[in-house]
């Protein structure tokens, strides 16, 4: 039986729009029978090429989200998980105006539209455990249905130790909403890769997880460019291929 975990990282850019080709045919070469779960790209659109053949994961990735029209398209959306606030840690966002905004709007988002909601994606360093043990402090008497966390980095094991242990520390459901490999050796990623997400897939406690990310280009240097799942003319690399079809995923011989 399949297990569906995958969610696909589908770059904003990859959809047209003004001043923006895209490149949506490119979701036609997406396996949606095999482990890809959902589709996220950032925002609360949902990219048109998706055509329903997956359910969409609406993002209040910073802010502005709160406000109108992109509040709307989430307060009316059917789509039924609902994510909160992409690396607040990182983009000056403190743990109190993410409580405050919570209650504010997520909670009766969920009470009067029945989402469920998965936690600010915090960095896995201590300043982001440290802004998620305040904000989860804040809110605990309306938790999120979801532990919402991201990872980078170059070794499998310490990535499963980091999981490990915010797992052991909150009992939610963990969602990883980005994770990918930063080793500049392609064969490190590959296993960092394969290691994570079989492990992930096992874990009864990770609801679903992300690679980061399908994209023409690289938002910065910091993701490995051997972890990239599109090629800059918009064909999926291989890596992305045995994303979306093998399970367990096998290392390359």
């Amino acid at each position: 039986m399949v297990v569906k975990k995958r969610c696909l990282l589908w770059d904003w850019t990859n959809s047209s729009g003004p001043g923006n080709d895209g490149v949506p045919w490119a979701l036609d070469q997406c396996n949606f029978d095999g482990p890809i779960s959902s589709v996220s790209n950032w925002n609360t659109w949902v990219p048109p090429e998706l055509k329903g053949r997956a359910p969409y994961r609406p993002m209040i990735h910073l802010e502005r989200e709160l406000s109108s029209p992109q509040w709307d398209w989430v307060w009316n959306s059917d789509q039924p998980i609902v994510q909160y606030f992409n690396e607040p840690d990182k983009n000056n966002i403190s743990p109190e105006r993410a409580a405050q905004a919570w209650y504010g709007q997520m909670v009766p988002l969920r009470q009067q539209k029945g989402k469920k909601l998965v936690g600010p994606a915090v960095a896995s360093d201590e300043n982001g455990k440290n802004w998620l043990a305040d904000f989860m402090n804040r809110v605990r008497d309306q938790p999120p249905d979801f532990l919402g966390l991201h990872y980078y980095g170059t070794n499998g094991n310490d990535a499963i130790r980091y999981l490990e242990e915010m797992h052991s520390k909150y009992p939610q459901p963990i969602v990883v909403s980005e994770i990918a490999s930063i080793d500049r050796n392609a064969g490190s990623v590959w296993n960092f890769t394969v290691q994570l997400a079989n492990y992930m897939d096992n874990a009864d406690w990770i609801f679903e997880y992300g690679f980061f990310g399908c994209m023409r280009t690289m938002a910065d240097g910091f993701v490995s460019p051997d972890a990239q799942l599109m090629q800059p003319d918009g064909h999926f690399t291989e890596l992305m291929r045995k994303l979306q079809n093998e399970q367990p995923m096998i290392p390359p011989s």
